[in-house]
């Protein structure tokens, strides 16, 4: 025993000074930390990069990290490829629609399997669970046949319908109700309030964190979204900005740093969105795994 506190600290005087080994622990994390931040990054800050390149530096061999020479117009050019602000503006009516339903839906759905009790509660709640389980590409012809019986094919509610509701987020706020005390729903119905009183009043409030990690979590998803909204959409006028920039990509050519430009002004809403709410996503994400 002397031998393991003689090595995890040294003793002079009054004064505890931390160990050899105990000091290099926080600078092996901070350079783990770091390695892997830069490796996160990298990517985007190619991408940024390419997005400023020629052609040919863009497929220049050996590779080129920095443009030379910089060539600002592939952003102009992107805009004059596709009808970028018509479809700039469906993914946002498309995003912002499909996250305040999912956040309606999903916290009602979540607080029903998490605090009313009924019959078939958890057989139900795995029902929901199995539906994480199954490819979402199983869904896509189902899909279809409901949004052209609906008449709403090659249209922006065919896109939004489809992702109204999501079994990840009620089981996401699901996990953030359970975690909740039970003694607040237990004075509130003391003091006279009704289940939705309590749902309303007094849950939600607390909710707040677990609501804005689904609302992005939501947001991404659905800015991000390319095979529904590819299958369902035919013109212009109704694709996504994902299905845009899926188009500027060729058979046999493919202008890559138009497309680069395109997809770094089409990750900028959603980096905003993530610095914007970070504090919150990420004490939400923290709460949500705190009991099951």
């Amino acid at each position: 025993m002397s031998d393991t506190l003689a090595t995890a600290t040294l003793v002079t005087g009054d004064r505890v000074t931390p160990g050899p080994r105990r000091r290099r622990q926080p600078y092996l994390i901070h350079a783990i930390l770091i390695v892997g931040a830069i490796i996160m990054v990298f990517p985007f800050f190619w991408q940024l990069m390419t997005s400023f390149k020629t052609l040919a530096g863009a497929t220049a061999v050996p590779p080129q990290v920095l443009p030379n020479p910089w060539d600002f117009s592939n952003y102009a050019r992107a805009f004059e490829a596709m009808p970028f602000g018509q479809m700039f503006l469906n993914s946002a009516i498309i995003t912002v629609c499909r996250t305040i339903a999912q956040v309606i839906l999903c916290t009602m759905a979540g607080y029903a399997f998490a605090r009313i009790p009924f019959r078939g509660r958890g057989f139900v709640f795995v029902l929901f669970l199995s539906v994480l389980m199954v490819p979402g590409q199983l869904f896509l012809l189902p899909q279809y046949e409901i949004i052209q019986s609906l008449g709403l094919l090659d249209s922006l509610p065919g896109i939004i319908i489809p992702g109204m509701f999501a079994a990840f987020g009620t089981f996401l706020m699901r996990q953030f109700f359970l975690g909740l005390p039970v003694e607040l729903e237990e004075a509130a119905r003391i003091d006279g309030a009704n289940q939705w009183q309590i749902f309303q009043k007094v849950m939600l409030p607390l909710a707040k964190p677990g609501i804005i990690a689904l609302a992005v979590f939501t947001s991404l998803n659905s800015w991000n979204d390319l095979l529904w909204p590819l299958v369902v959409t035919s013109t212009s006028e109704n694709m996504p900005l994902s299905v845009g920039l899926a188009t500027l990509k060729g058979m046999n050519f493919t202008d890559i740093p138009v497309l680069m430009a395109g997809s770094v002004l089409a990750t900028i809403p959603m980096v905003i969105v993530f610095i914007v709410l970070q504090k919150q996503f990420i004490q939400g994400i923290a709460f949500t795994g705190g009991k099951g």
